[in-house]
């Protein structure tokens, strides 16, 4: 099935790319979360339009990456979350609300989108995410989530 990927999927290509993938993999996964539409003629538009957002939002070179990564590693990221006793939290901490506390904390802003979680985080203490800069540049950034009083 053809399709035109309306965000960045990793190992399939960025926003306003047109991929040929398994009917499954396209009915099942990308449509149903919003990270795809089908190719039409129509589309072909809209692929004009997803690119041109892009290209606002991507960092431009791998230079440009290289800097904000270092300004990212640079950064102390406390995030305060509700927790139980357990130190479990209410809910989990979203690429939003990294994103949110990055800036808090004095970092560069970044386009949540970029920011790649491997699991949920759902207790308190030291995490490590990756943020996907730019194809070649990848930052990982320590989170430090604390109970909000």
């Amino acid at each position: 099935m053809k399709i035109i990927l309306t965000n960045e999927v990793s190992g399939l290509g960025a926003a306003g790319d047109v991929v040929e993938v398994k009917d499954g993999y396209a009915r099942n996964y990308l449509l149903p979360r919003g990270v795809a539409i089908r190719w039409t003629k129509g589309g072909e538009a809209d692929v004009e339009q997803i690119r041109r957002g892009r290209k606002i939002r991507e960092i431009a070179s791998i230079e440009q990456a290289n800097d904000v990564k270092a300004q990212l590693e640079g950064v102390t990221v406390r995030l305060k979350v509700r927790a139980g006793s357990g130190g479990r939290l209410f809910g989990s901490v979203t690429p939003a609300d990294i994103v949110t506390a990055v800036k808090n904390a004095g970092g560069p802003q970044v386009d949540k989108r970029r920011v790649e979680l491997t699991a949920p985080i759902k207790s308190l203490g030291a995490h490590r995410i990756s943020v996907r800069l730019h194809p070649e540049v990848v930052a990982s950034v320590g989170i430090q989530v604390e109970p909000a009083k």
